[in-house]
C-alpha cells in the first residue's frame, strides 16, 4: 500500500544507509544554523552528507535554514565520502576534500542499469514478420471526439517476443507519392508479453487515426498508418518490425512504486503494466513477479467517452484500492483552478506535494507517455514542490534519470 511517507522512512530498507552529498548555497546565520557545531559561511557552498533515509527531512531543515539545494550526488562519487561531517550535518570541507560535481559527473552519477534479455529488432524493416490481425474493437465511446482502435494481432507463425513498455514498428501497405513503399511507423504496445489471450502468441496496439487540418488548403489529411490500421479486418497479413526500446521498461523490483502520466494513446503501454500487475491470469503466469507496490495513473482524455479502457481500469482501482490509484483529467468537461480546462499538467499541480514526496522514494520511477506539450506542465508542477523543500527540480530530475522515463511524440 502507498504510503505518503516513504520517501522519510526508509531507513529498515537495503538502500536506506545509502549517502548522499547535497552542495548548499546561501545559508544565513539564524537561530537553526547556531544548532550546528559549524561555522556558516554567508556566501560559496556547503556540503551535507545525508543518509537517504533522512533526505526529506534535510531539505526541509535547509529550507528552514535559508539555503538552496544545487546539486545532489551519492557520496562515493570521486571517492569523496565527506567523512569528515557526520550524517545530515552541515560540513564546511575545502574544494579539495569535496569539490562540487559538475553536470557531465551528476548525469553519469546513476547509469541506467543495463537491460539485459530484452529482445530487440529480432524483424528488421527489410524483412518484416507479416502477422494476422484478429480483431479490431473501437474504443471510443458514443459521443466521444475522434476513433481509437484495439487491434490484436497473430504471431503465432513467428518468434516475436517482447516485454511490457516495448514499440513494434508497422508497415503500411501501399506506396507514398514518389511510389516508394512506405516508411514504417512505431506503435506502443498495449499488451504484456503474454498478449491478450495469455498464450504468448499476440501482441496488441492502441491507435488513434490522426486526422487534421491542412495548414494551407484546409483540406482534410488523415495518418496514412494510423487510417490503414484503424480500418483494419480481421484475417488481414500485416508487416510488423521489431520490437524496439528499452526507455519504457518496468523495474523488476515487484514492491516499486510506478506513476504514470498519459494523454490518450499514451495509455498504451500502462495498459500492459497494469496487466502485468494486477490481471489474475498474469499473476499465475509470473509467480516471481507479484506486484506489491504503488501504482498510479494520471489519464488526461478531452471527454469521459474517450477513456481508453475505461471498464479495465476502473475495475482494477476497485478490486486493488490499496495500490492502485486512479486520476482523470477531462479537459472539457472538468475545470482547473483559475476556470479553464483541466489538463493533465493541472492534476500533476494539484498533487505534486504527494508526488513530489513518492518521486524522492528509491523505488519510485516515474513514467510519461503522450503528447510531448505535457511535459513542461508537469516539470513546472514539480519545480514548484521541491522548491518548498529547496531543491531545484531539474537538477534533482538529473540525479534521479535512470527512475524519470520518457516517451512523448
Amino acid at each position: 500500500m502507498y504510503n505518503p511517507s516513504a520517501a522519510g522512512g526508509a531507513a529498515n530498507t537495503a538502500y536506506g544507509s545509502r549517502l548522499f552529498v547535497y552542495e548548499v548555497e546561501g545559508l544565513r546565520q539564524n537561530e537553526e544554523t547556531d544548532k550546528t557545531d559549524y561555522p556558516i559561511r554567508r556566501s560559496g557552498s556547503v556540503f551535507v552528507t545525508v543518509p537517504y533515509s533522512r533526505m526529506n527531512q534535510e531539505m526541509q531543515r535547509i529550507t528552514r535554514m535559508g539555503g538552496k539545494i544545487v546539486s545532489i550526488r551519492p557520496a562515493t562519487i570521486n571517492g569523496v565520502a565527506n567523512g569528515n561531517s557526520s550524517s545530515g550535518t552541515v560540513s564546511q570541507t575545502s574544494a579539495e576534500e569535496s569539490k562540487p560535481v559538475t553536470q557531465a559527473e551528476e548525469t553519469q552519477a546513476k547509469p541506467k542499469r543495463e537491460k539485459k534479455d530484452v529482445p530487440v529488432n529480432t524483424y528488421r524493416p527489410n524483412a518484416p514478420f507479416v502477422g494476422k490481425c484478429l480483431s479490431n474493437e473501437e474504443l471510443v465511446g458514443e459521443g466521444g471526439i475522434g476513433t481509437v482502435r484495439h487491434l490484436v494481432f497473430d504471431l503465432s507463425e513467428g518468434d516475436l517476443r517482447y516485454v511490457e513498455g516495448q514499440s513494434i514498428g508497422i508497415i503500411p501497405e501501399g506506396t507514398d507519392k514518389n511510389g516508394k513503399p512506405h516508411k514504417l511507423r512505431l506503435y506502443s504496445i498495449a499488451s504484456t508479453r503474454h498478449g491478450d489471450n495469455l498464450d504468448d502468441k499476440t501482441v496488441s496496439l492502441c491507435v488513434r487515426q490522426l486526422e487534421y487540418k491542412h495548414p494551407e488548403t484546409g483540406e482534410t489529411v488523415y495518418g496514412v498508418c494510423s487510417t490503414y490500421l484503424c480500418h483494419l479486418g480481421p484475417g488481414t497479413g500485416v508487416k510488423i518490425t521489431g520490437p524496439v526500446g528499452k526507455e519504457m521498461l518496468l523495474p523488476d523490483d515487484p514492491e516499486a512504486n510506478v506513476i504514470m502520466l498519459a494523454t490518450g494513446t499514451g495509455i498504451a503501454p500502462f495498459r500492459a503494466y497494469l496487466w502485468r500487475m494486477f490481471q489474475e491470469g498474469e499473476q499465475k503466469l509470473n509467480p516471481n513477479y507479484q506486484f506489491k507496490g504503488f501504482a498510479w495513473l494520471i489519464f488526461g482524455i478531452p471527454t469521459t467517452p474517450n477513456i481508453l479502457y475505461k471498464e479495465e481500469l476502473e475495475a482494477l482501482q476497485e478490486k486493488y484500492p490499496d495500490h492502485f490509484r486512479l486520476t482523470y483529467a477531462i479537459s472539457r468537461e472538468q475545470k482547473n483552478p483559475e476556470g479553464g480546462r483541466m489538463y493533465i499538467q493541472h492534476r500533476v499541480a494539484e498533487h505534486a506535494d504527494e508526488l513530489w514526496k513518492l518521486v524522492q522514494d528509491e523505488k519510485t520511477h516515474t513514467y510519461i507517455c503522450g503528447l510531448k506539450g505535457m511535459e513542461g506542465g508537469i516539470d513546472e508542477a514539480m519545480t514548484a514542490a521541491a522548491a518548498k523543500d529547496g531543491v531545484e527540480w531539474k537538477v534533482y530530475q538529473k540525479s534521479i534519470k535512470e527512475r524519470w522515463h520518457v516517451e512523448t511524440y
